[in-house]
């Protein structure tokens, strides 16, 4: 049987995979539905429900901090062998109840996938407050509300993962899992965030001087790294993140690769509204571009 967590990031997958076919089969209809899906560049009006898009800086900011909570947390169980607040066990009992696939006993593992998102976060905060150039564009309330809610469940997800019991082992039991799938995860993951950042400061360079002053708001189309393959590689750059945490998993972990599964047609839902986008606004875009993934999608 499925997880409660496992079960969770079905749902949410399902749900992105249906509305992409909808979308994609322009069944999908107008007014709600469309204003649900659609933010910043690729939403037409503003409404009493919409946020300002530059707040998806607070998605990042809740998850330094919570998931940065819960690192520190996972870390004083794993190295000092402290063991995890009650009401947080509970919680966590709940999201693996049910749970009789799982290969539990990696939690190395664990800590490092956690410690990778939470790097991951630091630096999207960072680019979000000192490097992205965020035109008006919005989004709607329930979309803010779901972020904040995402970086929250991811975390507890990958907890979730961990033996409760695992503060009663020792530093020596830890250092023995110890993987070569380890290093593996962790390269795809700094291979990919590295031109994710790349690729955000191509689309920041579009509405800045080469001072670095900001001088239009304008979109335009960007070129340059996976630009030249696909419209939005910093989507499929997010994508190979979650697949590089996979493999620190090991490539085992059913919970996680729901997740990426998740990470996919929800990437892939915003890749198609902005690849149609950049075609309808710009006559002259490369038409061999590709919405997410190089050469196939």
């Amino acid at each position: 049987m499925l997880s409660v967590a496992a079960g969770l990031w079905l749902l949410l997958a399902g749900a992105f995979l249906v509305l992409l076919l909808l979308h994609l089969s322009s069944a999908l209809p107008a007014g709600l539905f469309q204003d649900m899906i659609r933010y910043g560049k690729t939403k037409s009006g503003v409404r009493n429900c919409h946020l300002p898009k530059r707040w998806f800086s607070h998605f990042y900011f809740v998850s330094v901090v919570w998931n940065g909570f819960l690192l520190l947390l996972l870390g004083r169980m794993l190295f000092f062998r402290v063991p995890l607040p009650t009401r947080l066990q509970a919680v966590l009992s709940t999201l693996n109840e049910a749970t009789t696939y799982q290969n539990m006993g990696d939690e190395l593992s664990a800590f490092l996938v956690l410690e990778l998102l939470w790097l991951h976060s630091v630096r999207r905060l960072m680019e979000c407050l000192f490097l992205s150039v965020f035109s008006p564009g919005v989004i709607h309330f329930v979309q803010y509300c779901f972020g904040l809610g995402y970086y929250i469940i991811i975390g507890l997800t990958i907890l979730s993962q961990v033996s409760l019991d695992a503060w009663t082992m020792s530093l020596p039991d830890l250092l023995e899992q110890a993987r070569w799938h380890q290093v593996l995860g962790i390269l795809i993951y700094i291979w990919a965030s590295c031109h994710q950042f790349k690729c955000h400061v191509i689309l920041a360079s579009l509405r800045k001087s080469e001072s670095g002053e900001v001088v239009n708001l304008d979109h335009s189309v960007p070129y340059g790294d996976w630009f030249e393959s696909v419209s939005c590689p910093h989507y499929f750059a997010e994508l190979v993140i979650y697949v590089g945490m996979s493999v620190t998993f090991g490539g085992w972990n059913l919970t996680w690769w729901l997740v990426v599964m998740y990470v996919l047609f929800n990437q892939a839902l915003a890749a198609v509204l902005c690849h149609e986008f950049y075609q309808k606004n710009f006559v002259s875009y490369p038409k061999h571009r590709k919405a997410l993934i190089p050469f196939v999608f």
